[in-house]
């Protein structure tokens, strides 16, 4: 482990070490921001509004783009794993909001992503991307009820709350791994000093309060188990 992480410093890259687990932590929160992206879509949310978000809170592109950009394909080919394995254990996967989203892109839509000629955006020759324009008819509802701010919580908020339960499961061990891993991994926000510090800075109980109040309205998701909750204040800070 120390010459893996001696090699990843040598390569100009700043190492962190988690424990082995589905997804470890990095892509398994970035993954909540990207489906966040794409349940908001499935809410009839326009599609430049959710983009908009994701740029107003600071992260690098929206989650519709990098979706584009990793390929919808391979979250379907991550979730039908997933499905299996859970299958295997005698178990049933529910899939969230935006992976059902995500799958009728790619299977109905035979939308699968950039390297596939187009998902979310299309990339005309010569020119420069655009949004598809059949967004609209097939998932924008005109009637559909969003405000900013709470749009922006979401993206925030659904990754802090993936990054604690991460700490709270032992995935990561330490808070320094996970704020340097957020922002250097994942391009969280650093005006926030990184995902757990997000929470610190915001308010322990302020931010359970509003984590609570999402996760009644947009599901479970942002809920935080009491378990959770206890870790985040046992590895708070003393200013």
């Amino acid at each position: 482990m120390a010459r893996a992480f001696d090699y990843v410093q040598a390569l100009g890259k700043i190492p962190i070490v988690v424990n082995d687990s589905r997804g470890f932590y990095t892509s398994r929160t970035f993954g909540t921001f990207v489906m966040e992206g794409a349940a908001m879509l499935g809410e009839g949310i326009p599609a430049t509004v959710i983009e908009n978000a994701g740029l107003q809170v600071g992260m690098p592109v929206g989650p519709l783009a990098v979706l584009d950009e990793t390929a919808l394909s391979l979250s379907v080919h991550v979730l039908d794993q997933t499905r299996a394995d859970y299958a295997a254990d005698g178990k049933t996967y529910t899939a969230t909001p935006g992976e059902l989203l995500v799958e009728r892109m790619v299977k109905e839509l035979k939308r699968p992503g950039r390297a596939g000629g187009g998902g979310f955006y299309d990339y005309p020759a010569g020119q420069k991307k655009h949004l598809w324009p059949e967004l609209k008819k097939h998932f924008e509802k005109p009637g559909a009820a969003w405000d900013m701010a709470t749009l922006k919580d979401r993206l925030l908020y659904r990754q802090a709350v993936e990054t604690a339960r991460c700490l709270s499961e032992g995935v990561l061990t330490t808070v320094h791994d996970a704020n340097i891993g957020s922002i250097f991994g994942i391009g969280f926000p650093a005006w926030t000093g990184g995902a757990m510090q997000f929470i610190y800075g915001t308010g322990v109980d302020a931010f359970i309060a509003r984590a609570d109040a999402l996760a009644q309205q947009f599901g479970p998701g942002f809920a935080l188990t009491d378990a959770v909750k206890a870790t985040i204040r046992q590895h708070q800070p003393a200013y």
